[in-house]
């Protein structure tokens, strides 16, 4: 299979040395592959999911690139990069310099922006500081003073993050007719450490069982909102009289405890704990405004006094985009040169230029809609990704290889359209591009195309095709070739009969301006339209919460941690009809199904409980009095000592950052050896756990119950993962069809609602295959389906469609179009219209 790959379809690239030639690669699946790819065109690695493509685009090209980088810097200032290991390969010839674009997640933190990632805001604070209009008599500022993430700018009453927490007693104390032993002071955590506050003050003298309503004003002040710390002997398990009497006599306390007020417990818990389930406990205690002394624009008074075009950075900042370029065009149309001031209007001349030539590259990206204080936590990972492309086309870089993970991912079809034009600019400045993606429209335009496959996990790993895109047509094994050459009739014919509609009058969220929208039950449903048009605003957050609401099931957004900080909150709407037809919520979103390594697979599905009741049930087992609790590594009696059941350690290093190393005593396996012992044939846990679910499934054959979970998992394409891999390796996409293969595992009961947003994220043409005909499964059970989606083959393929549009931001929040997939495409207002028309055409 690996001939082609070095084969006459690239004789026409080796005529100079404009190649890079791949010797023996290894890396995780890869079978000892050698290729040769072209410099200064635009690669396309394509694949199946987990066949090995971003093994060898990032875990090869990549990681080699920057290892021989690393190389030529001193040892001290390597130390400052984070380190990449060596990649598993022979050798790699004609490898120029790279930059990595990947898929991730917005910054951790609100401080991070839209404007810091394209250093916009680094031109705003310079145009302020150089070519702001300055009240008279203040003295010029420098740019840092126009940032809120540095002393000279920050607001010194909020810490330049334009909102303040406050506690009150109604929030501290939501139910006044409890008495402080009945937990009156909510706020106060439930266990042991509660009870030690509420002993702590029966030692002090306050009445701990007289309702909270009757104790007096100020003693109900003093338990919420001192400062003040007492360090006081407890007598735990005594009565208030008891604890009296043993003061008197001064006898032993059982230990001396110091007592925390209730809002200084919140705001300190808020601030420093590291745990989010903590973190979102206290927040409910806190209310959220904006700071009164900056109103919410995170800047000192004086910096806020400088304006340019009459508004002041915050306000210029809340632009959007497009609303940006317009300003911008303004200013370098008048090009008015002052005779006191000719330097100032020079500065403003550069500055602006610069600027109007960045925001020319986001509109053209289609980011329009997004303002430069958009916080990256609120962005998608496309949305990122997007914005960090727009800065490489604007750095001037060449002979660059830029590597990227999936920059259509999230992308309307239109949207692809102007990231082709955007890599088309990066390659004709003399680069290279090696791009691991899905999307069939990219995949078309590539110049060369790496196929790698045919399988995942341990089925793929080998290079299919290496060529132009023409002669994949003949490579018969390929999974991505028929999507590209065949007719694939996978539209629905006959669209289903909606069994009702739930109707939604009013809804005023993000752009959603007073939207009436009726979505279909008992019927597949995509919810399409351009990135920003408001889709998800309609249906992953105003639907999902209000009926959510409505059956007392509201899904938290579990991994926001900065809710307080950037509130997003729906100011109208409501669901007049539908509701009593639907009797349960599924939202199956792409958020991390574990934030620590001891989650993963086996643990969020529920199949680790099952195999350690097998192993438990052993022989060997029996005979120790093993119990399932043996086989966790997240328990001392099972778990390796030495690294706590991580699997792994931390070597420091003195001059270089740390590294982490296999455990030198369990190998890797992060169980002790005597649990490691037990084996159901020959097969001990960790060998399970670095078992692929295909593995898995043939080796519990036996096992009904277990193949019958690990068979779903296979059903929606996750055959290669491994069931013990860490949730924190696991894609947005990954994640969710882990959440999806749960749910699909329960006893179907009908007359639920899903919901799903993406999900064919990150998923190859035949992986969307089996997707659909699991969610199309749902459906034919009695359920309703509702996604958000590009993917014009999941909308082709739908019985309702709801068009939402026809623009982003402000131009968008209206539905353009609603009806089947035929109706939509002829619909002459909708963006999506051409492109569903091109599809139910193919498939015709």
């Amino acid at each position: 299979m690996d001939a082609r790959a070095e084969g006459s379809s690239n004789a026409e690239f080796e005529v100079d040395s404009g190649f890079v030639r791949v010797r023996g690669a290894r890396e995780h699946n890869l079978k000892d592959v050698s290729l040769v790819i072209p410099r200064n065109a635009l690669v396309v690695f394509t694949g199946v999911s987990g066949s090995g493509k971003s093994s060898l685009a990032f875990g090869t090209l990549y990681a080699e690139a920057q290892r021989r980088y690393l190389e030529s810097v001193s040892p001290y200032a390597r130390r400052l990069f984070h380190q990449m290991a060596v990649p598993e390969v022979d050798s790699i010839d004609g490898l120029p310099p790279a930059v990595a674009l990947q898929q991730q997640r917005g910054s951790p933190t609100t401080r991070s922006s839209v404007g810091s990632v394209t250093t916009l805001s680094n031109l705003l604070r310079m145009l302020y500081s150089r070519a702001g209009d300055y009240p008279k008599n203040q003295p010029l500022l420098y740019a840092e003073s126009f940032s809120p993430n540095t002393p000279e700018g920050a607001c010194p009453t909020c810490h330049g993050i334009g909102r303040v927490h406050s506690v009150d007693e109604r929030s501290l104390v939501p139910d006044d007719t409890l008495t402080i032993r009945e937990r009156a002071v909510a706020a106060w955590p439930s266990a042991w450490q509660g009870q030690n506050l509420r002993d702590i003050l029966v030692t002090l003298g306050y009445d701990v069982d007289k309702p909270w309503r009757e104790l007096s004003k100020r003693d109900r002040d003093w338990i919420l909102f001192t400062e003040q710390q007492p360090t006081v002997p407890v007598y735990a398990g005594y009565t208030p009289a008891e604890t009296r009497r043993a003061l008197k006599r001064k006898e032993e306390p059982s230990y001396q405890g110091t007592f925390t007020g209730a809002r200084r417990y919140v705001l300190q818990t808020y601030a420093t704990t590291q745990s989010a389930m903590m973190k979102r406990r206290v927040a409910q205690f806190l209310s959220s405004s904006d700071c009164p002394v900056c109103k919410g624009k995170r800047l000192k008074p004086e910096p806020l006094s400088v304006t340019f075009a009459g508004m002041d950075i915050a306000d210029i900042s809340r632009l959007p985009l497009k609303q940006l370029r317009s300003l911008i065009d303004r200013h370098l149309s008048q090009k008015k040169v002052s005779a006191d001031r000719p330097e100032k209007a020079l500065v403003v001349q550069r500055i602006t230029e610069d600027m109007s030539a960045r925001l020319d590259v986001l509109l053209d990206l289609g980011l329009g809609y997004l303002t430069p204080d958009r916080s990256t936590p609120t962005l998608s990972p496309g949305e990122l990704q997007r914005l960090r492309l727009a800065t490489q086309v604007r750095s001037n870089l060449f002979g660059v290889v830029y590597v990227l993970d999936e920059p259509s991912a999230g992308l309307h079809p239109a949207d692809t359209e102007a990231l082709l034009r955007a890599l088309d600019r990066l390659k004709s400045s003399g680069n290279s591009l090696f791009v691991v993606e899905h999307q069939l429209d990219v995949v078309r335009h590539a110049d060369w195309i790496v196929d790698v496959g045919p399988d995942a996990g341990t089925h793929g790993g080998h290079i299919m095709y290496s060529g132009p895109l023409a002669a994949l047509a003949d490579v018969g094994a390929s999974r991505t070739r028929p999507f590209l050459f065949d007719t694939n009739d996978q539209a629905e014919k006959n669209p289903r009969t909606a069994q009702g509609w739930l109707k939604l009058r009013g809804v005023t969220r993000n752009n959603l301006k007073r939207l009436d929208a009726e979505i279909p039950l008992g019927v597949f449903t995509s919810i399409t339209g351009i990135s920003g048009s408001g889709k998800s605003s309609l249906i992953s957050q105003f639907l999902v919460d209000a009926v959510g609401d409505e059956l007392g099931q509201r899904v938290e957004n579990a991994d926001d941690d900065d809710a307080l900080e950037a509130p997003v909150k729906t100011l109208g709407g409501e669901i007049v009809e539908g509701l009593d037809v639907i009797k349960r919520l599924v939202v199956v979103d792409q958020k991390p199904i574990g934030r620590t390594p001891r989650s993963n697979l086996a643990t969020y599905t529920g199949l680790l409980d099952h195999v350690r009741k097998l192993f438990a049930a052993t022989k060997q087992a029996r005979a120790r009095r093993y119990d399932a609790g043996r086989f966790s590594f997240n328990v001392a009696k099972g778990r390796c000592e030495t690294c706590e059941g991580e699997g792994f350690v931390s070597v420091e290093l003195l001059f270089l950052p740390s590294v982490y190393a296999p455990c030198p005593t369990c190998k890797g396996a992060r169980y002790n050896a005597k649990t490691l012992e037990i084996r159901i044939r020959d097969r001990s846990i960790a060998d399970v756990l670095a078992m692929t679910v295909d593995d898995a499934f043939d080796f519990f054959a036996d096992d009904q119950p277990l193949r019958r979970s690990l068979g779903v998992l296979r059903e929606v394409g996750l055959g290669y993962i491994r069931l013990g891999q860490s949730a924190t390796e696991l894609s947005g996409g990954e994640a969710q069809r882990v959440k999806l293969a749960t749910e699909l595992q329960r006893a179907q009961r009908g007359h639920a609602l899903y919901v799903l947003d993406e999900p064919t994220t990150g998923l190859h043409p035949s992986d969307v295959a089996k997707l659909m005909k699991q969610l199309h499964g749902l459906v034919e059970a009695g359920n309703t389906a509702v996604v958000v989606e590009h993917d014009m083959t999941v909308a082709a393929a739908s019985d309702w469609i709801i068009d939402i549009g026809p623009g982003a931001g402000d131009e968008g929040g209206r539905i353009v179009a609603a009806g089947t997939p035929a109706q939509v495409s002829s619909e002459p207002r909708s963006r999506t219209a051409r492109y569903l028309a091109a599809r139910l055409s193919a498939s015709a």
